[in-house]
């Protein structure tokens, strides 16, 4: 375990290496995990219990923090915060096409990634917590994907944790993929329709750009298509408490007309998408995201096959052209320059069903690690009943279902959110 510790303006940080192994079952191979350690000045030394930051995604490295705010600064009242590169994001060892792109080949490629969810995030978090704390149980924060690892964490190893908090992220425990995405299309219509009675002009520039985009091969900046369908996964944001407006504002400049009277899509436009649009940088997103629901079963794809039974999303038609949201389609692997060299490995990834169980539904029944969450009413990305159903069936768990906040919540208002759960977990409200 490698250290480094610096400080910035109201936090000491310290950097913390982990040699793991990539299969705890069959151990050889080896990756490095990384951790950034952070505590409040003066508290240097002091006897914290941890906090456990587990980030949302999948695919997603931890915060960066650049200062004592948000809900760090009410974590570092209490604890020292520990937040985790889960293994393939970040400073850990990377899952990239630059590093998938070594193996000989795509069923390499897979076998590797199925490493990559949430039972072996956990199992690296374990390992991590005999070697920082003595075996002392520690406290975690999931935030979204992150809810789903610590649901993962108190099926599998209970016993190494003091108190759980969870922000929009308690995932079903038995529901099938399908499930999963029929919810979800039907929320994200629900998002498409709140969007347009905000911004009713939109529905004609929006159709506009559709169009454009059917008629003519457009290229990135970066090298990749935008396709109609990858300009409308812009409707991933909407599940956001600024997303609505991001997507609104980055549309204003779209086109610009060139001195010889040709209309084309503006640069500075295209740039943006491509900004706004993580698949390339974070491939594991892609690649996993359907993996993220499926036990012994194959998921084949669920958002594209179930797309047409919601034919509210069709390109051509009456009415608004309809944003989809976080689902995953096989032609992102062809026109994501990055994914491009993994298209493979994805198709074998959505074919096979040797994915193991994540919950352990039996042990759940009789939790005792008390769990304090936030579920957010009309959260476009894991659905409240869904949760609530868990909620139900897993004691100790106490939920604050709320309207107040959408899906980054803890990212807006981190302060009074993660106050409010730490008074629940701990019985004050």
């Amino acid at each position: 375990m490698l250290q480094r510790t610096h400080s910035i303006p109201g936090l000491v940080l310290r950097d913390h290496t982990f040699d793991l192994p990539l299969d705890y079952q069959n151990p050889g191979t080896r990756l490095s995990v990384f951790a950034r350690e952070v505590v409040a000045p003066g508290k240097r030394d002091a006897d914290l219990p941890y906090l456990v930051y587990f980030q949302g995604g999948p695919g997603f490295g931890a915060p960066r923090p650049m200062g004592n705010n948000g809900w760090l600064a009410r974590a570092l009242q209490d604890y020292r915060v520990l937040l985790l590169d889960q293994r393939g994001t970040g400073r850990s060892t990377p899952v990239t096409a630059q590093t998938l792109g070594h193996f000989v080949d795509a069923k390499s490629q897979a076998d590797y990634l199925m490493h990559f969810r949430a039972d072996n995030i956990v199992r690296d978090a374990e390992a991590i917590r005999l070697q920082l704390t003595d075996g002392k149980p520690w406290s975690i924060l999931g935030q979204s994907y992150g809810g789903f690892c610590a649901l993962r964490y108190l099926s599998a190893a209970p016993d190494g944790l003091r108190e759980v908090l969870i922000t929009g992220g308690i995932p079903s425990l038995t529901r099938p993929v399908d499930d999963v995405y029929r919810a979800t299309f039907a929320r994200v219509i629900a998002k498409n329709r709140q969007f347009y009675a905000r911004y009713p002009g939109d529905g004609q520039r929006v159709r506009d750009i559709v169009d454009h985009l059917l008629q003519h091969v457009v290229r990135l900046p970066g090298g990749g298509r935008l396709t109609a369908a990858r300009f409308l996964q812009l409707g991933l944001q909407f599940g956001m408490a600024d997303g609505f407006e991001a997507v609104h504002y980055l549309m204003e400049d779209a086109f610009l007309v060139l001195p010889d009277g040709q209309r084309v899509l503006n640069w500075n436009f295209l740039t943006q998408v491509e900004q706004a649009q993580s698949f390339d940088t974070n491939p594991i997103y892609a690649l996993l995201h359907e993996a993220c629901y499926t036990q012994q079963a194959a998921s084949q794809w669920s958002a594209d096959r179930l797309l047409t039974e919601f034919p509210e999303f069709a390109l051509q038609g009456p009415g608004p052209v309809l944003f989809t949201g976080e689902m995953i389609f096989p032609w992102m692997f062809e026109c994501y320059s990055q994914l491009q060299p993994l298209k493979e490995a994805a198709h074998l990834l959505a074919q096979t069903a040797a994915w193991p169980n994540l919950y352990d539904v039996d042990r759940l029944r009789h939790n005792a690690v008390p769990v304090a969450a936030a579920v957010y009413h009309d959260d476009m990305y894991v659905h409240r009943q869904f949760s609530e159903e868990t909620a139900n069936l897993v004691p100790n768990i106490r939920l604050w279902v709320t309207n107040e906040y959408e899906h980054n919540g803890l990212r807006m208002d981190g302060g009074p959110v993660l106050a409010r759960l730490l008074a629940m977990v701990r019985g004050e409200i």
